[in-house]
């Protein structure tokens, strides 16, 4: 192997090690497709899910027009959104969203957007997942594009963080996690994330929706000791490549 492909592999090696720490920042704009988002699909095969490229927030949107309980898109295969959330200090989560329409009744109504974490290991007897969730605000049809957003300050929490709720506890009605499981060790495994109407706990009616997402995003930030290998690593390849350079005696 030449001194260059050395010195390339050890940039690469670096790179790959930062990148390890799950999750890592990102945003889908869909306008490469959904990227592993998913939107609802009814089950009578009325209205669903698409890619609409007449309405995005400066791209093409994810679009759901159904009448259900509440509506949700989410992943479970974008890497960039899963995995280990205690290997960053911070981790921030936001969405563009606008709905055009939330028919309840006969009326609009406002619905709250919840963010929810999900683990599907190590969960409570006759429950799918455990989770953590946080209401973002509330969207309706007067608002237009919003951009809602919450940051973790500190993924290493073993108590729920103010306006944090747990799925899972006794009742599993919330917010409570069940007992052996804390914020951080549910952070520690997310399995999916998913943007909900619907809050664990809550009760709702068949509503109509016409709600878009757009710039779903994840902003991480590295441990301090990454950055230390990193620059650690581009120092050794700056001294590989003066002594290459340096003429024999």
């Amino acid at each position: 192997m030449t001194l260059n492909k050395a010195m390339m592999a050890l940039v690469l090696s670096l790179a790959g090690g930062a990148a390890m720490a799950a999750p890592h920042s990102a945003t889908v704009d869909f306008s490469k497709g959904e990227e592993g988002w998913w939107g609802m699909q009814p089950i009578d095969g009325n209205g669903g899910s698409g890619i609409d490229t007449s309405m995005g927030h400066g791209a093409p949107a994810l679009r759901t027009v159904i009448e259900n309980f509440g509506v949700t898109w989410g992943t479970s295969n974008n890497q960039a959104f899963l995995g280990d959330y205690t290997r960053s200090p911070s981790v921030t989560l936001g969405l563009d969203i606008s709905a055009q329409q939330i028919f309840f009744f006969n009326r609009e109504v406002s619905r709250n957007v919840i963010v929810e974490l999900r683990d599907y290991d190590n969960t409570p007897s006759g429950l799918p997942y455990t989770s953590v969730f946080y209401n973002l605000g509330s969207i309706d049809s007067t608002k237009g594009w919003q951009h809602l957003s919450v940051t973790i300050g500190d993924t290493k929490s073993t108590l729920l963080p103010a306006g944090w709720g747990g799925y899972g506890g006794p009742d599993a009605q919330g917010p409570t996690l069940p007992a052996g499981r804390t914020f951080a060790s549910v952070l520690a495994s997310v399995d999916e994330v998913v943007f909900t109407t619907l809050q664990p706990g809550f009760v709702y009616g068949y509503t109509n929706f016409d709600v878009a997402i757009d710039n779903v995003s994840i902003t991480a930030v590295p441990e301090p000791s990454t950055y230390g290998m990193l620059i650690g690593g581009l120092g050794l390849v700056g001294w590989m490549a003066r002594r290459k350079a340096r003429p024999m005696a």
